[in-house]
């Protein structure tokens, strides 16, 4: 059976130089990260979340129960600048996702946490998010799984390590 990038391949045979099997995966490839993305952004709509939002939830859910965060390190690790982690925190917090507390080492900094209806959020736009995740993924028995994982892991870490050279 042919899929949409059979079509695209065949459209395109003989008129521009190209791998016809590289292009087969990169093609699939990206069309399928067009799928996982509509998915995060069906479960985001349907528990009311924009994307900044959920990642900064998932950033302080990551974290676990009761975990603690200063606002400058989770504005570099989601690449924000502070001021624009501020603005996000402040949104959070009115919400009612998030709360800023004094921190127990350092009485002059402030951290962050999840409050107990941003948990209940974000895990239930992380359910609906597997649900769909685990459809495109369930086509696949566990062995392959297990290759098409490491084969992504293998390409990965190439171009990861590219990138630091």
């Amino acid at each position: 059976m042919d899929d949409s990038v059979d079509r695209h391949i065949a459209r395109w045979r003989g008129k521009a130089p190209f791998d016809e099997r590289v292009e087969a995966i990169a093609t699939r490839m990206q069309f399928l990260v067009k799928y996982f993305a509509q998915a995060k952004d069906h479960a985001l709509a349907a528990v009311g979340l924009q994307d900044y939002e959920y990642e900064t939830l998932h950033r302080l859910g990551s974290r676990g129960e009761g975990g603690r965060v200063a606002p400058s390190e989770l504005a570099a690790e989601l690449k924000v600048s502070p001021a624009g982690m501020t603005g996000r925190l402040d949104t959070l917090e009115r919400a009612g996702f998030v709360r800023r507390i004094r921190s127990e080492e350092d009485r002059r900094r402030v951290d962050v946490e999840l409050t107990d209806e941003g948990r209940t959020l974000w895990l239930k736009a992380m359910e609906l998010r597997g649900e769909v995740e685990d459809e495109m993924i369930g086509v696949l028995g566990p062995d392959d799984q297990d290759t098409l994982a490491a084969l992504l892991k293998r390409m990965l870490l190439h171009m990861e390590t590219r990138e630091r050279s």
